[in-house]
């Protein structure tokens, strides 16, 4: 296939089989709209169709107006089309479920709970997930089944973990998703769906992105690791470009130059089979017509077009003062710190500017007269780009007084990780002679699970965790912080049992740094310490995850959200048309939603025409970022003779 293949060749089913199609992108670029116009689509060419999310911000029910939730449902009005929101939490309590029953009888109180503890691994969230998709992946009934947000790589080399499940059942050993036995009845099934996601006459892999170039290269990168696994993209879908009847002055019109730049970059360098773009609507995408529209386009050739005569209005009594959202002082307040070093973390998903909000507050710092430090755990490394300046491994100076950047390098983490690690088990098993265990296999088990992507996590974990014994800053700022995902793997089972479980890649790894780890979690606990924001744009998708994770922060690891950033507000200076109005309305309504769901300060981040870049274009843009200009001067020590 060429890249001029038409996409609707490669989502079609073109055999007896059940045939899959996958959508992978970052929340809040149109994967569900798109995924349901496929849906449909393939439903009206009447292909018996199934549609899936296990997205943890489900709006398949927005999208089609109707209830949908954890059970298959037949959609209103179209013929052949079902649908199903998988509930992440539900779904990983039947599969912990699933997985400790059969062991009641045979294990006693003791055992059990250490099994217990073990199926808390945040990992046994995304094989649950994975579960679900193997379910359906066995579904002769359909003739194709469409999935909205496919298993990533890190989940697809979770199960291939272990290498060798035969060796590690009969020893009755443990892998990072649970107790190996419970693994047994699933090893066919998990090896079956694998062997389809590789096979790409009946599995098409589609990417679906924004056309910004952060979005481009995140999504090269995870179509690089997806390759590896033998699993190749197909499809690339570049959704909500602006249209250029609507961009009437400079501001806007560059932007779009902008964006037509990274489509053309697309089309010239990803390595896919096909390439199809949609554009920005004035609206949220809903209903079967519009559902038509988008499918139209890609699928069979229709000119894109943008009414914006039929552009969802937003109700007047649900506009909100965007002035009286903001609180600077409040802000400023969770940006400095009190006594001793402030930590303060951005975290959100990718493309919502994280990097650069984080950047612009430690500039912004720094100018103040803090001795500031900024660390990202980004592996795209975006920090040196907004910087202008090369960003290493250890911190170094940004060309800005008080100013220090780092980015973890995940690489030379892991391999300090595995040193660490590895050495410790030989120190632990040393002239052990007396031990019942089988040394060699047991070091072997360790070597195996520390190609695990969790370890991956836990290298750079460790390496964050360092950066809390660094001396001499005022404050430390994160870009990219732990989830409470990565945070509870400080909290799983530490001891050895003679294999390498989760549990033992933390504290067992290493005991003298239990209390280290404690005393890190006790840190950002605290809010006179340490401060979490969440970092979204005013729309529903990148609301709704960023709330899901700030519950989860603060459930399973007692974090609060400090403050939240409501990024790429539309200028009211620019824009002076319909399309952007009610854009604007649409903004303001989810601006309304975010102040309601989070309670908390909220700064406030302008779409800009570029990128700042450098320390001077940084600094200008922190006087536009609610509560930075408020930021107090550092207090002069007076000495009294």
């Amino acid at each position: 296939m060429s890249k001029t293949t038409p996409a609707g060749e490669i989502v079609e089913p073109n055999s007896e089989d059940t045939e899959f199609v996958f959508f992978s992108g970052k929340g809040g670029v149109g994967k569900s709209t798109v995924s349901c116009a496929t849906a449909t689509w393939l439903a009206d060419n009447d292909y018996n169709t199934l549609l899936v999310t296990t997205d943890p911000a489900p709006n398949l029910s927005d999208i089609f107006d109707q209830e949908i939730g954890h059970s298959v449902t037949g959609i209103d009005g179209v013929e052949n089309l079902s649908a199903i929101e998988i509930d992440p939490d539900t779904a990983a309590e039947e599969y912990r479920q699933e997985t400790i029953e059969p062991m009641r009888e045979l294990l006693d109180d003791e055992q059990l709970e250490t099994v217990e503890e073990q199926l808390n691994s945040p990992c046994v969230e995304e094989i649950a997930a994975f579960d679900n998709f193997v379910d359906f992946m066995d579904s002769p009934e359909y003739d194709v089944v469409v999935f909205d947000t496919a298993p990533t790589g890190h989940t697809i080399r979770l199960m291939e973990l272990p290498s060798d499940w035969n060796a590690e059942l009969e020893k009755g050993g443990s892998t990072c998703i649970g107790p190996a036995a419970s693994m047994e009845d699933k090893k066919a099934q998990y090896e079956r769906a694998i062997d389809t996601l590789q096979d790409d006459e009946r599995t098409s892999f589609t990417f679906v992105g924004d056309p910004e170039e952060s979005s481009l290269n995140e999504i090269e990168r995870s179509a690089a690791d997806l390759g590896e696994l033998g699993i190749e993209s197909q499809l690339l879908i570049i959704n909500g470009y602006l249209p250029e009847s609507v961009c009437e002055d400079p501001f806007f019109s560059g932007k779009r130059e902008d964006e037509q730049a990274v489509i053309e970059r697309a089309r010239t360098e990803f390595d896919t089979d096909a390439i199809a773009t949609y554009p920005l609507q004035p609206g949220e995408i809903a209903g079967l017509d519009l559902l038509s529209d988008v499918s139209g386009v890609i699928y069979d050739g229709d000119e894109a077009t943008v009414d914006v005569g039929t552009a969802t209005n937003v109700d007047p009594d649900q506009s909100v003062d965007i002035d009286a959202l903001a609180d600077p002082e409040s802000v400023a307040e969770q940006l400095q710190p009190d006594e001793g070093t402030r930590y303060l973390f951005f975290t959100g998903k990718g493309g919502v500017g994280k990097s650069t909000v984080a950047a612009t507050s430690a500039t912004k710092l720094a100018e103040a007269g803090y001795e500031t430090l900024v660390v990202t755990t980004d592996p795209a490394a975006h920090l040196e780009d907004i910087f202008g300046e090369p960003v290493g491994h250890d911190p170094t100076s940004v060309n800005r007084e008080n100013l220090d950047a780092a980015r973890i390098d995940q690489e030379k983490a892991l391999e300090e990780y595995r040193t660490q690690v590895l050495d410790h088990v030989h120190e632990m098993y040393e002239n052990k002679e007396d031990t019942q265990l089988d040394v060699e296999a047991a070091i072997s088990n360790v070597e195996e699970e520390l190609e695990s992507p969790c370890a991956e996590e836990m290298a750079a974990l460790e390496k964050f965790v360092s950066y809390f014994q660094e001396d001499g800053y005022d404050v430390v700022v994160f870009d990219t912080a732990p989830t409470g995902h990565t945070l509870r793997l400080l909290e799983l089972p530490s001891d050895w049992k003679g294999f390498m479980d989760l549990g033992s890649l933390t504290k067992g790894a290493a005991p003298s740094k239990g209390d280290q780890y404690d005393e890190v979690i006790e840190t950002m606990q605290d809010p006179t310490k340490s401060s979490f924001a969440f970092v979204m744009s005013p729309e529903f998708t990148p609301m709704m995850e960023a709330y899901r994770a700030a519950e989860d922060l603060k459930e399973q690891v007692g974090i609060e959200t400090a403050f939240v950033v409501a990024n790429y507000l539309l200028p009211e200076e620019y824009g002076d048309n319909a399309f952007f109005a009610n854009r604007r309305a649409q903004q303001e309504k989810y601006l309304g939603e975010i102040k309601d769901r989070f309670e908390t300060p909220m700064m406030l981040a302008p779409l800009r025409r570029d990128e700042p870049v450098g320390s001077d274009e940084l600094s200008a843009f922190g006087e536009e970022l609610t509560g930075l200009s408020e930021l107090p001067k550092k207090h002069e020590e007076v000495t009294i003779s």
